[in-house]
């Protein structure tokens, strides 16, 4: 019985739980969206608090802003080096599997396909660059819009650092008040089960098994690719610095957990950030990767963004070229990160983007509507496992890293 007082176990409990209310009793769907709504909520009141703290000490407590702009400046080509590499194993795993080949374009029903395509404006480019630079700070707190807390809280470490030891006590407050933020998480994270448990019993309740009747091979595909992205891709990269990827995934297996369960990547950010700096990563960088990465390395969605594509084209029977698959890539590299922090990202940038192309019938994105749930969960665990391994990978780089702390508590133990 002591295995139920461990986190990862009650999360892997409430799911199996969560699946089967949500399939017997359909009806409970509500007050399970609610309970998971509820979870979520908790972690998001103290995200904007914590990623601005974060920023603000990684750059203002490293004193070398130079170093800070290095680090910066890596965590960016990194960034789009792995997102670039996520897209095109998206296209070629889409190509080669097939899976919108047999599926009806006939079951695009009209009301669904109006309401898909009433949200495919795109991306207006001078909004969302005007939209960077909040016009009120506070008000950008209070609406979690992460990129303006990063632009306010780079431009508030730089001043802070350019104070010399006059920002001394500032940066002790800092520091304090972020103890304060993370006791309060560890107290969310306790009933974090419950959330888990309300994420996926709504998640059954209102779809059900039968949406993935249709779509079915569209989801194991997307899977398929995720896993060979993170046990190819991320693999390799960890590997050729030096580290083990199961073991880290076993030290952040509760993390995992708890997204699969709730969905969001969110759940765990802070909890991520937390046990990277216990394990001997540098407080400087994991504040300024995660947080960044956060909005701009958002690999399971970029796999998602492609593979969406490859499959609206079959389904429509619209055979893309070399270079219409090319500048796919290159317009999901600036959509991915311009909808980024922007809630229903996913389906605005994959419309965005359709439109952009203007090759396949907007009206294909009702296909996506039952079955996308079922991926969100995917794209969120290989979010938060691509921004931690990209976190370790630079912290190694820039020798910011304990690697004997690390061994101990990651390689050796593996525990959570």
């Amino acid at each position: 019985m002591k295995y139920l007082k461990i986190l990862y176990v009650q999360v892997l409990i409430a799911i199996v739980l969560g699946v089967i209310v949500g399939h017997f009793f359909p009806g409970f769907s509500t007050t399970a969206k609610l309970l998971a709504d509820m979870f979520i909520n908790a972690i998001k009141m103290i995200i904007a608090p914590v990623i601005f703290i974060s920023i603000v000490l990684g750059i203002a407590g490293a004193g070398d802003l130079k170093k800070v702009g290095r680090v910066g400046i890596k965590g960016l080509i990194y960034f789009e080096i792995v997102t670039t590499g996520a897209i095109i194993i998206g296209l070629a795993v889409g190509n080669w599997v097939k899976p919108g080949s047999g599926v009806n374009s006939a079951a695009v029903q009209a009301q669904p396909a109006a309401k898909a395509a009433a949200s495919s404006q795109g991306i207006d480019w001078t909004e969302f660059i005007k939209h960077i630079v909040p016009d009120n700070a506070i008000a950008a707190f209070a609406k979690g819009d992460i990129i303006q807390i990063l632009f306010f809280g780079i431009l508030f470490a730089i001043a802070l650092a350019k104070m010399g030891e006059k920002g001394t006590s500032v940066i002790v407050g800092l520091e304090k008040i972020n103890k304060i933020l993370f006791n309060i998480l560890h107290m969310v994270i306790k009933v974090s089960p419950i959330g888990a448990f309300g994420g996926m019993a709504y998640t059954i309740g209102k779809f059900g098994f039968a949406t993935l009747a249709v779509l079915g091979k569209l989801l194991i595909t997307f899977y398929v690719t995720g896993f060979l992205f993170i046990f190819v891709v991320l693999y390799l990269i960890l590997k050729f610095n030096g580290f083990s990827l199961w073991k880290l995934l076993g030290y952040i297996k509760a993390e995992l957990l708890i997204v699969l369960g709730s969905s969001s990547s969110e759940a765990v950010l802070p909890n991520i950030m937390e046990k990277l700096e216990k394990a001997g990563c540098s407080r400087n960088v994991v504040g300024l990767i995660i947080p960044s990465g956060y909005s701009f390395n958002l690999d399971g969605t970029s796999i998602y963004l492609s593979l969406a594509i490859i499959f609206l084209a079959q389904v429509f029977g619209v055979n893309l070229t070399l270079g219409q698959e090319l500048t796919v890539i290159g317009i999901l590299l600036l959509t991915s990160k311009g909808a980024a922090g922007v809630t229903g990202s996913g389906f605005l940038v994959l419309t965005s983007t359709l439109t952009i192309l203007n090759i396949i019938p907007l009206e294909g994105m009702a296909l996506l509507v039952g079955v996308d749930r079922f991926m969100s969960e995917g794209r969120a665990i290989i979010n938060v496992i691509g921004n931690t391994v990209a976190t370790v990978v630079i912290s190694k780089s820039e020798k910011e890293i304990d690697i004997a702390q690390y061994k101990q508590l990651v390689e050796k133990t593996g525990a959570a």
